[in-house]
Order: C-alpha cells, then sequence, then structure tokens
C-alpha cells in the first residue's frame, strides 16, 4: 500500500505505524501537505475549529477513511456530504475516558465543596469556612452511558454515592446494574442529586436539556455536562440557574467559546471550564496506540474499531 495518510501528529514520533502507507503531517497549516484527493486515510486536527477540519474534505476523492481524535464526530459529519459512499468515519473511543472522567469528578467536588468560593476568598486574603455538601450519599445520573460514561462510574465507586442511575439510547444490562432508555429520564431526574451529561450531540440529543428537563431537576441539583454545549438549552439553564433552584458545573457550552459579556459567565451557582476534557497528559499516548491500531488494520484489511458511520448508508 502506497497510499497517502494525513496524520495531526509527527509520523516520526508514533511509534510502531505498519509499514506501506505514505504517511504525512498536517495539522490544520494552510498549506497541505500533498494533493489531498491522494489521501485514503485522514486523521483530523484535533482542538481545531471545525472549519479547519472540514478543508480539505471536498477534495478527498480517494479517502477510505475518516479518523477523529475525539469522542464525538459532529464537528466533522457536516462534510461527509462531499465523500463518495462507502467511506467510514470513526471515533476516537477510548482516548478520552480517563482525562474526562478526572474532569467530571474535579468538576463534582469543586461545585459541592465549593472550590471556586475559596479561590475568590484566597485572593482577597480571607478565610471562608462552612459546612459544604459532600458527594458521599448523592444520588447521581449518568446520561450517556458509553465509554466516558462508564470511566465516570469507575471513579464515583470510591466516593461513597448512594446510587449511581445510567441512560442510554438503548436499554440493556451491564454488570454494575441497568442502563435505562432515555425515555426513562422523566422519572429519574427527580431523584438524582448530581446529573452528569456525557451523551453524544446527535439530532435525538440536541436541546435534551430543555426547560422540562431542567425543572424535573431536584431543588439544590448539580447539573454536570462534559458532552456538547447544544445539548444544554442555555436560556433554560440560566433561567433555573438564576432562580437559585440548581447549580451547574460546565465544561462545554453554547455557544462555545463563551463570548466576553455572556451572562452564563456571571450567573449564580456555575463553574465554567473551556471543554479541557480530552487535553491533558493522557491524551497523547491513547491516541497514538489508537492510531498504531486503526491503521494496522487499515493496512491488513481488517475491521476497523469505532465506526460511527458509513457515507451512503445508515449509522451505524
Amino acid at each position: 500500500m502506497s497510499a497517502d495518510v494525513w496524520l495531526p501528529i509527527p509520523p516520526d514520533e508514533i511509534e510502531g505505524l505498519p509499514q506501506g502507507p505514505n504517511y504525512l503531517f498536517w495539522d490544520g497549516a494552510p498549506e497541505f501537505p500533498a494533493d489531498p484527493a491522494d489521501c485514503a486515510f485522514y486523521v483530523v486536527p484535533y482542538m481545531k475549529p471545525s472549519e479547519v477540519g472540514l478543508r480539505p474534505l471536498p477534495e478527498m476523492s480517494s479517502v477510505e477513511v475518516v479518523q477523529t481524535l475525539s469522542a464525538g464526530t459532529d464537528s466533522v459529519e457536516p462534510g461527509l456530504k462531499y465523500l463518495r459512499p462507502g467511506v467510514r468515519l470513526c471515533n476516537a473511543r477510548g482516548v478520552h475516558d480517563a482525562s474526562t472522567a478526572e474532569l467530571t469528578l474535579a468538576l463534582i467536588l469543586a461545585s459541592l465543596r465549593g472550590i471556586p468560593d475559596f479561590v475568590r476568598a484566597q485572593d482577597k486574603g480571607r478565610w471562608l469556612g462552612g459546612f459544604r455538601p459532600a458527594l458521599a450519599d448523592k444520588t447521581v445520573l449518568v446520561v450517556g452511558y458509553g465509554a466516558i460514561g462508564e470511566a465516570i462510574e469507575d471513579r464515583l465507586v470510591p466516593f461513597e454515592v448512594a446510587r449511581v442511575a445510567r441512560v442510554a439510547r438503548s436499554e440493556r444490562t451491564t454488570a454494575r446494574g441497568p442502563v435505562h432508555p432515555l425515555t426513562e429520564l422523566p422519572s429519574l431526574l427527580p431523584e438524582a442529586d448530581v446529573v452528569i451529561l456525557s451523551t453524544p450531540l446527535t439530532d435525538s440529543t440536541r436541546g435534551l436539556v430543555d426547560g422540562g428537563f431542567l425543572a424535573r431537576m431536584k431543588d439544590g441539583a448539580l447539573l454536570v455536562n462534559v458532552a456538547r454545549g447544544p445539548v444544554v438549552d442555555t436560556k433554560a439553564l440560566l433561567a433555573e440557574l438564576e432562580s437559585g433552584r440548581i447549580t451547574a458545573a460546565l465544561d462545554v457550552v453554547d455557544p462555545e467559546p463563551l463570548p466576553q459579556g455572556h451572562p452564563l459567565w456571571h450567573a449564580p451557582g456555575v463553574l465554567i471550564s473551556p471543554h479541557v476534557g480530552g487535553p491533558t497528559s493522557a491524551f497523547l499516548p491513547r491516541a497514538k496506540r489508537l492510531l498504531v491500531d486503526q491503521l494496522g488494520r487499515f493496512v491488513n484489511r481488517e475491521p476497523l474499531r469505532h465506526v460511527t458511520r458509513t457515507t451512503g448508508a445508515t449509522d451505524v
């Protein structure tokens, strides 16, 4: 195989790449590394604006695989219409589980224990004591129980939570217990002290957290979003935050990045991190392992992992 493979990580920094392809480095620079028409396997640049990753797709007439290094593929999907039928779109399932789960727990603990208040008090040289809620004995609802949802539960267990309820698109049973379908959310929300969003952004989850969803959350509950900003109706969330009825910890928002002066910045009871669930020291080694595995499968014509869509076909 002598086809071009575009990588957003320099090829000489990835040990174990299979021989055969012509590896080219492109991380979103203005100039392409070669003719996009010769690219057979395209790895989308990570943490770049969506228009950067989409730019070469209309010219990629020979591409067979589009591989993201993000757990979600929503930023790439608008460009699939330019590709011929049969192109496989793969996500980076497993690459961000540890980092995103870590941040989820950090946001929960910081919000419940009042860490932002302590930081502000420290800046003023004030000793700020008081009684704060613990994560222990809380009921936690995980909405979006895929690989990241499972990793979040792994980290919740040592904190002695009372219960973890799990929700995904379809009902199933796991070793830890049942996974409820989305249709059961209305009955689960009133019981949850902490609601974690870790679901992909799809047509069925866009705007999922609307006024009705938020109204069903119990008084004093914490909403944590490590999914995608548009999963939440920002206007509806602002109304609940400004009433003081619930609190929120958000790694993703809508719009994103959040413009200066947006009311969400200063809403009461909200903690915002700037979409940093994935980019940590854990990213590169896991991303490299994924690429070596996927490219080995590609070269040997073995089934690829984590195929989420195939152009010209229905979702898989």
